[in-house]
């Protein structure tokens, strides 16, 4: 075999299983017709795993033996590590960069193909990957490890290609060398071929079928397959027929020992690339990397085809008005996009194209620390059979103690869109009337609700601000400032301009309204004044969505910050309207505010050298336009 590894390295798959069957003839063992049937269900790509899987004898049989089977003269190790060996490496030209192909992983003998949720329960529970909370609907929970949030500082994108002048490089989105990149990436491809079981999820990023992606995600552990199969948007069986791959992430327990050597922080790699369409994580097994891979790859391909891409939900009302929440974790778009008199499209991530606003994904991937069933009542429910509860404290009883965050504030639950009784079936609605930016103002002096011109929507747009509070990160004392491009800027590969031009065309073409909602403190700063209730909140987003806002006396722009506010709003307590007379403290209110105004002021002024975002720089906190 070995010279057929040689001509044909990225085909080793198909050589191995051949192998197998022409070893087992030459030994005078015929291939058996379970084993015929298993290479040819691999072959076409259906393979599906369960108790009576024609050939799976065979399969465990021989997979450890035929890897040493077929080692020839060389410095690897095995026919495995040869075929790696034969990947072409990607070179960049003067023209062009020269493509490869991931491995054919379908045609490997321990891959596993999209699951019932059923099977993908038993195979999480047989592993002992998780386990089943009786007494919480039969939930899975699970564990993610060392990791239980992003490592937003192990998060590259390898710099080659258009990618090298298109990407806004910097702290956010960190280059790396393509040789570092495929070095990784060949570490997951060599684990996954010594492996006896793996498991392929194919489903698409989008439900628009113009603009949506195929992507591919294998992984080593099961309940990855089984968050990958909640998330993303599941293929019909005749889209897998012929199923090809726009994007392909690897997520296995490979591990980098010369990280320093490949130019990376540690031993933790999440990585992009995006000429190719491929993705790998490394060295965490929190299932949100791999959404958010997906998701930042859309966040490049999208905008580059005129099609503005958003960190929002999105939900649609009975009379098809499509309202829009843009907001960082925490600042309650997943709560909001939950209301029982509105149809949910999606809760994190979407796109808005000339036919509409369009989810990119399948699930909803809800925080569910404090989830109160009184005040969240569609999102509890929807904790059920099939939704994956990660990092969640169980107590003795049994149950779930959603107020603990002892073991992370991140806790988290992944579900099936469907689980929300009042779902958008298609993941599509029209363009949106309202568009809400939802920021968590732990400073306490941003007004609960204010309406925003074009120029301002765009300043706040770009800025993306919330804030942390102190105890929920080590060193954080005080509340802290966070400016997020597009309130999703870990995601957002391309230049701020981009997505603020993008966004300007939508709004200005449709006639949409555009909010900012406080969703933070109130009458002082964290530790002093009080957070929002989230019935207040609610009545301010109702009173958007029914346009019932438009009609209130509105305050002149103030002079930190340039908002102005409703005087009155049904359901809201108009002394919380005006932050300035919620403050008792009127020297620590006005303090407070400049001292705000100078961090929107400060985190803006890396612009200055673009005259469009300059010119937008006067309609936000410090500016003179509307004054």
């Amino acid at each position: 075999g070995q010279e057929d590894v040689g001509k044909n390295g990225l085909g080793f798959a198909n050589i191995l299983i051949t192998r197998v069957l022409e070893t087992k003839s030459r030994r005078g063992t015929a291939p058996t017709n379970t084993t015929m049937a298993a290479k040819n269900r691999t072959m076409q790509g259906v393979r599906r795993m369960d108790s009576n899987q024609p050939g799976q004898e065979d399969v465990d049989n021989y997979l450890p033996s035929f890897k040493a089977k077929f080692a020839g003269p060389s410095s690897c190790d095995n026919v495995v590590e040869q075929a790696m060996a034969f990947v072409p490496a990607v070179t960049h030209t003067e023209s062009r960069l020269v493509e490869i192909q991931p491995l054919d992983y379908l045609a490997h003998p321990g891959a596993i193909r999209n699951l019932s949720y059923d099977e993908m329960r038993d195979e999480v529970l047989a592993r002992g990957e998780g386990r089943v909370l009786e007494k919480e609907n039969d939930t899975i929970l699970v564990d993610t490890g060392t990791f239980t949030g992003r490592c937003p500082k192990d998060r590259y994108i390898v710099d080659a290609g258009a990618a090298h002048d298109n990407v806004d490089w910097g702290a956010v989105n960190i280059p790396l060398a393509q040789a570092s990149f495929d070095t990784v990436f060949n570490l997951h491809q060599t684990r996954i071929a010594g492996m006896e079981k793996f498991y392929v999820f194919d489903g698409f990023v989008g439900a628009s079928k113009a603009s949506r992606r195929a992507v591919r995600v294998v992984t080593e552990l099961a309940w990855h397959h089984h968050f990958c199969t909640n998330m993303f948007v599941r293929a019909k069986p005749e889209e897998l027929v012929h199923f090809k791959p726009d994007l392909t992430i690897l997520n296995t327990r490979a591990e980098i020992e010369n990280w320093k050597d490949l130019g990376l922080r540690s031993a933790t790699c999440v990585a992009l690339d995006l000429n190719r369409g491929l993705g790998i994580v490394t060295g965490t097994e929190y299932s949100g990397e791999m959404k958010k891979g997906a998701f930042s790859a859309m966040n490049y391909y999208l905008p580059l085809q005129g099609i503005m891409s958003m960190h929002s939900s999105a939900t649609v009302g009975p009379d098809g008005d499509t309202a829009i929440f843009f907001g960082l974790s925490g600042t309650g778009k997943t709560t909001l996009s939950a209301d029982p008199t509105r149809f949910l499209i999606g809760d994190d991530e979407h796109g808005w194209d000339e036919e509409g606003v369009f989810n990119l994904e399948g699930g909803c991937y809800a925080k569910m620390i404090d989830l109160n069933p009184v005040k969240e009542p569609l999102i509890h429910a929807a904790i059920r059979r099939d939704a994956i509860l990660e990092n969640v404290v169980i107590t003795p009883e049994g149950t779930c103690d959603y107020m603990d965050g002892s073991r992370t504030e991140n806790t988290r639950g992944s579900y099936p869109t469907w689980h929300i009784p009042n779902h958008e079936p298609t993941g599509k609605a029209g363009h949106a009337k309202n568009v809400i930016f939802l920021a968590c103002d732990a400073f306490g002096v941003l007004p609960p609700v204010s309406k925003l011109t074009t120029k301002q929507s765009l300043y706040h747009l770009v800025s993306g601000y919330t804030a942390k509070v102190a105890g929920t990160e080590q060193g954080v004392t005080e509340p802290m400032a966070t400016f997020s491009t597009c309130f999703g800027g870990a995601f957002m590969p391309l230049p701020p301009r981009k997505y603020a031009e993008l966004f300007q065309k939508k709004i200005e073409e449709h006639g949409t309204t555009v909010y900012l909602v406080n969703t933070g403190w109130s009458g002082g700063a964290y530790g002093v004044g009080k957070r929002m209730d989230i019935v207040a909140t609610r009545a301010i987003v109702n009173g958007i969505l029914t346009g019932e806002i438009l009609e209130s006396e509105w305050t002149s722009p103030d002079r930190f910050f340039q908002l102005s506010s409703p005087k009155t709003l049904p359901g809201v307590d108009s002394k919380v309207l005006d932050p300035s007379l919620a403050w008792e403290d009127k020297a620590a209110y006005e303090a407070t505010c400049e001292k705000l105004s100078k961090m929107y002021s400060t985190n803006f002024g890396k612009y200055q050298s673009d005259p469009f975002m300059a010119d937008l720089a006067d309609h936000g906190p410090g500016g003179k336009a509307l004054q």
